[in-house]
């Protein structure tokens, strides 16, 4: 590999990323930042000690070129899987409610001892749903071909 590749050569490839350790979530979490799911779109799966969401993702990756390019930004699905997953809480996230449209605003990982800890997801809205794990493993896959954004704008932060 060489040094002077750039983020952007990746152009139009689906990500496949893995984080294992925080500095590889930090990526990860901004790129998932305002990715938006349905309420019924998260799994919990006790036996293979996964939890996962099918993401409609905003394309940070692409946002410059897309406006230096003036077309439309896009999203695109992907799968955000946590692995080793041993408990799983939330706070503020309607159950039984599979209309309400959940945003992700980052993720976050608070170390224990021997590898464990606990991922936290949070939400918009001060909604939250934290993962205890026996080790960070954290996948983000897209899954399909980018589409438009539906709204046509980049997600704006307000402070």
């Amino acid at each position: 590999m060489t040094g002077d590749a750039r983020f952007e050569d990746g152009g139009d490839k689906p990500l496949r990323l893995k984080a294992l350790d925080e500095m590889d979530l930090s990526v990860l979490s901004a790129l998932a930042q305002d990715a938006v799911f349905p309420a019924s779109e998260m799994q919990w799966l006790p036996r293979q000690r996964r939890f996962a969401i099918l993401l409609n993702r905003f394309r940070w990756e692409d946002a410059d070129r897309a406006a230096t390019r003036r077309r439309a930004v896009e999203r695109v699905q992907s799968v955000l899987s946590i692995e080793d997953v041993r408990k799983v809480q939330s706070q503020g996230v309607p159950r039984g409610d599979s209309d309400v449209v959940l945003s992700l605003l980052s993720i976050s990982f608070e170390a224990g001892e021997d590898g464990t800890g606990r991922v936290t997801l949070t939400l918009a809205g001060d909604g939250a749903i934290a993962l205890e794990v026996e080790a960070l493993e954290v996948l983000l896959q897209d899954v399909t071909r980018p589409y438009i954004a539906p709204s046509k704008k980049t997600p704006d932060h307000p402070e």
